[in-house]
């Protein structure tokens, strides 16, 4: 019996000893491969060892930040602490997230822009639209179009799934303000808001997604085959069209399930089915293609990858007017170091895109740079 009870203790050590090196060897060694983890992952640098580091405190610091971040099994650690939060707390453990009823996904932004909790003010929206109105009369007088489009907000689309805290009394909200004003200065513009709202339960196939923060991968199609209709409309032209030949019925991927994804849980979330159409494009010959900028948010991004660019000619995306997408097509990448000139000079058409939760800030600092440009004010 004493015998028997050796080997139990001598085991069990063995097994904490175990326990206690093998993350250390995972580490050092990777002999399990675990997929990464989704979302802004930041690995930081090990911090090398000197005795001013040491004294001041800083190596210390950095090193238990270094090995936090990077030790072995730790992707599956961060998985099983996020799904115990979701499935028994019925939180997310992304940075602003939040879990709705029937488990639909929101970030926050999205919630405050519809409540209203993010309003700027008439008059500072006001101001703006003005100045789109002189923008846009003054591109006209050079054969040039403006095209402000308001992308679907989640928050308009699925209120009735808010946690029951952010259910309050609405105020004013940007997006109100943007549409009445731009339909009342006859501002061209395509309000993609409305139209999701006014065929919500009637469109044939998902509008938006249970668990994406954007409009459905189907919902985005409808709105970029609009965008090039409308441009053709505005002026004049026969373009090359975006149309499809079948949809595929699936679970929730990509676009339609990113915000479950950058939850990083084990879980595989179940909803409806989501539309994917088999997307084609019209060839080239005899077809008008307009040069075209759009400054957006990340609710141009899927457009931007499905191809619409195939139907312009120097097609220029920027991205929250910070960084300039097609990189190889410019030999800088930051809108502020383009020369407004050759911006103008260069595009037929400007787009300014932006879904309901960034109208705070619409248009990141473009709207003010083309004003001044046109006023004078400063060249570059």
């Amino acid at each position: 019996m004493k015998k028997i009870s050796v080997y139990i203790k001598r085991g069990l050590l063995l097994l904490i000893i175990a326990i206690l090196i093998t993350p250390w060897l995972q580490s050092e060694f990777g002999f399990i491969k675990s997929a990464p983890l989704h979302g802004t992952v930041t690995k930081p640098e090990n911090e090398t060892f000197s005795f001013s580091s040491w004294f001041s405190g800083s190596f210390q610091k950095r090193k238990e930040e270094f090995l936090n971040d990077t030790f072995g099994f730790r992707n599956f650690c961060v998985r099983i602490n996020n799904q115990i939060a979701f499935s028994l707390f019925h939180k997310a453990n992304a940075n602003g997230v939040i879990v709705g009823k029937n488990n639909y996904l929101y970030e926050k932004n999205y919630i405050d822009a519809y409540n209203g909790t993010d309003f700027v003010g008439y008059d500072s929206i006001e101001h703006i639209v003005r100045k789109l109105k002189f923008i846009q009369d003054t591109l006209g007088k050079l054969d040039k179009n403006l095209i402000v489009i308001f992308a679907a907000g989640k928050g308009s689309f699925y209120p009735e799934y808010f946690p029951d805290k952010y259910r309050i009394k609405r105020g004013m909200t940007n997006y109100e303000v943007y549409s009445e004003l731009a339909r009342k200065d006859r501002i061209a513009n395509i309000d993609f808001n409305k139209y999701f709202l006014e065929n919500k339960y009637t469109s044939q196939y998902p509008l938006y997604p249970q668990y994406g923060i954007h409009w459905s991968h189907y919902g985005m199609f409808l709105a970029a085959d609009s965008i090039t209709r409308y441009i053709e409309k505005v002026r004049k032209i026969d373009m090359p069209h975006i149309y499809w030949d079948g949809i595929d019925m699936a679970q929730p991927r990509d676009v339609d399930y990113d915000i479950a994804e950058g939850m990083n849980i084990w879980e595989r979330l179940k909803s409806y089915d989501m539309a994917y159409p088999r997307v084609r494009f019209q060839a080239d010959s005899g077809k008008v293609k307009p040069a075209v900028l759009v400054i957006s948010d990340s609710y141009y991004w899927d457009m931007y990858n499905l191809g619409i660019s195939s139907t312009f000619s120097n097609n220029h995306f920027w991205y929250y007017n910070k960084h300039i997408y097609p990189e190889e097509n410019s030999s800088v990448q930051n809108p502020a170091q383009v020369s407004f000139k050759e911006v103008v000079s260069g595009h037929d058409v400007f787009i300014l895109m932006a879904t309901e939760a960034n109208l705070s800030d619409f248009g990141w600092g473009f709207i003010q740079r083309a004003y001044d440009y046109f006023k004078g004010v400063k060249s570059n």
